[in-house]
């Protein structure tokens, strides 16, 4: 059941983006790649919301399926990062948690956008 809107779906964007930003400050973690994925991923996160075809992206560029497939890579790179970057024996419960997060925001997450439109070329 996809019961997120695009509108909705935009909203918790740029709120993860922020959080991911401040995380590794709100978390106590040191300055480490821990805190150094949070903060890039959520510099992406807003990067790239801010040019989706959706009703919060300013330059809508990027169709909203699109988003979702980059929304999908971005939750497996930070469900994954500790192990793959070497700081699980520090931390690794907060990138996990916010990860699956973000799978389950993507699942329940309408597949299309009123704004979603298809831009025509030029000739």
């Amino acid at each position: 059941m996809r019961i997120l809107t695009s509108r909705v779906h935009g909203l918790l964007d740029y709120l993860v983006g922020v959080l991911l930003i401040f995380a590794p400050q709100l978390l106590g973690l040191g300055g480490g790649a821990e805190s150094r994925v949070l903060v890039w991923l959520g510099v992406a996160a807003i990067g790239y919301a801010l040019l989706t075809r959706y009703e919060l992206g300013v330059v809508r560029v990027l169709p909203f399926r699109g988003h979702l497939g980059l929304d999908l890579v971005h939750a497996a790179i930070l469900t994954s990062s500790p192990w793959v970057l070497g700081f699980a024996e520090r931390v690794w419960v907060p990138h996990l948690v916010l990860g699956l997060m973000e799978f389950g925001v993507v699942a329940l997450s309408q597949r299309f956008s009123p704004v979603d439109v298809a831009i025509p070329l030029e000739r």
